[in-house]
């Protein structure tokens, strides 16, 4: 595997060309058109993504091997897939009706996508039907599965409520009082108080990854509550989905996958402090991770169970 690696890398090459255009003080995304400057934490988390890079390439490969293809963009090595389904035992094909598994992957809000006409017999398709990950639709399916309404009108809500875009990742969000009047492009919802009883000032989200509609890990991120809408950690830690779920709470994360049609992906689990009630607040069907934060160690472990599941998954093992 070590002779191999030199070689994996080289095939990326291109492909970090491609999608990052590389300035003196920072990159930026060709297809978004944000830019990220060189700053002392980026090249950190850079750093720290590449030993996880490297260390994912020597995971042995689950056998016998299948085929994955990638529809309509390929999944990049940042995207936790690209790991996941190499330690699973798939290897890559651009032909999508010779593969043995057909995965919907776009890295957008809303995705329309159809499967490929031409498929081959008996191919497995993943993601398919998961094509609208807004904020309004994540509102919708969580309140079908948990039973709380998680979006409000803010013309008509008396108190705190967030507000935040309606695109995925964006990380925008902030604490408004309400009544107000509603912006174009931002959804409103719940404050769902996630601060943890032994540390206020930190508040938990609970990532949990799913496959086949079941959750598989999950990842304990805290961060200070003055950062809570932001994507920087104090801690990450990995968990069994049963240490942190009662079987009720594992069952309503299912229907959510099933309601938003998501076959693979992560989704942003809430705990409110008030009541111990379970809210999903975000849905990803294309994840990057695992998240920065965590040991290497376990992420790791982490890509292993993943893998394993995935694999069941599209041999029809955990149906």
């Amino acid at each position: 595997m070590t002779d191999a690696t030199p070689r994996v890398f080289q095939t990326s090459g291109k492909v970090w060309l491609k999608d990052f255009e590389f300035g003196l003080t920072g990159l930026t995304v060709r297809k978004t058109g944000a830019r990220v400057p060189y700053s002392p934490s980026v090249l950190k988390q850079v750093s720290a993504w590449f030993a996880y890079f490297f260390a994912a390439q020597r995971i042995e490969a689950l056998t016998p091997n299948f085929t994955i293809s990638f529809t309509p963009e390929r999944a990049r090595p940042w995207y936790l897939i690209w790991a996941v389904s190499r330690a699973a035992g798939a290897k890559y094909t651009k032909d999508a009706s010779a593969a043995d598994v057909v995965m919907h992957f776009e890295d957008a809000t809303y995705s329309p996508n159809d499967a490929p006409a031409r498929i081959k017999s008996g191919a497995h398709l993943v993601n398919f039907r998961c094509n609208d990950v807004s904020k309004t639709n994540v509102s919708r399916a969580s309140a079908v599965a948990f039973g709380r309404t998680l979006a409000v009108d803010p013309r008509t809500h008396v108190g705190p409520a967030v507000e935040k875009s309606e695109i995925n990742a964006a990380h925008d969000g902030r604490i408004v009082q309400c009544p107000t009047q509603a912006i174009p492009g931002r959804v409103y919802q719940r404050v769902i108080d996630n601060r943890m009883a032994a540390h206020p000032d930190l508040v938990e989200d609970l990532r949990t990854c799913t496959v086949g509609g079941k959750a598989v890990c999950v990842f304990i991120k805290r961060r200070q509550v003055t950062k809570r809408f932001l994507n920087t950690n104090t801690e990450v830690l990995l968990r069994q989905p049963e240490e942190v779920f009662s079987p009720a709470e594992l069952e309503q994360i299912s229907a959510f996958t099933r309601e938003i049609g998501l076959d693979w992906g992560g989704v942003d689990v809430l705990r409110d402090k008030a009541d111990g009630a379970l809210t999903i607040v975000d849905a990803n069907k294309t994840d990057m991770g695992p998240p920065i934060g965590l040991n290497l160690p376990d992420k790791v472990v982490a890509t292993r169970m993943l893998a394993k599941a995935f694999r069941a998954f599209v041999r029809g093992e955990n149906a």
